[in-house]
């Protein structure tokens, strides 16, 4: 299984960028995993709340596979521990599906169409964060899933 992470706007703080190049690199010796940005929409500012949620829509499913499975994030989404969220992922890989995909929308969520397409919701915290630290926190879950499911020492239970 491939895992794909779909997040809107480059990352423009160079400290997070080096941490989300780390994971992405130590992510890489367990399973193939993409990090693919969507550029911001120029003239934004000139758009309303539901215009740009649906420009960034059109840009997400142009990424987006028929046989791919498709699990936004977002806060009205299932909360997970980090043992349950490695289940999930096992879960996922044991289903036989090619390519597992998440989506971190813009600044408004996601159109009505991403969330018709969508297989899923998930939530990092009730918490929010910048669209630049979810990339890094997510991306270290998905790492950290990985060495609990083989038992190494990153996650102390």
């Amino acid at each position: 299984m491939n895992i794909k992470l779909i997040a809107i706007g480059k990352t423009d703080n160079s400290h997070l960028q080096e941490l989300i190049n780390d994971y992405q690199k130590r992510l890489g010796f367990y399973v193939k995993f993409n990090l693919e940005i969507i550029p911001d929409i120029k003239n934004a500012k000139n758009l309303s709340e539901s215009q740009q949620k649906e420009k960034e829509g059109q840009m997400i499913l142009k990424k987006i596979q028929s046989t791919d499975q498709l699990i936004l994030l977002d806060e009205q989404g299932k909360n997970f521990s980090s043992e349950h969220f490695a289940e999930y992922v096992q879960k996922k890989m044991n289903s036989g599906i090619k390519q597992l995909v998440f989506v971190i929308g813009g600044p408004y969520g996601f159109s009505e169409e991403v969330y018709q397409k969508s297989q899923g919701k998930i939530s990092l915290s009730k918490m929010t964060f910048s669209h630049q630290m979810v990339r890094l926190f997510f991306i270290e879950q998905i790492y950290r899933a990985f060495t609990i499911l083989r038992n190494e020492p990153y996650h102390h239970r």
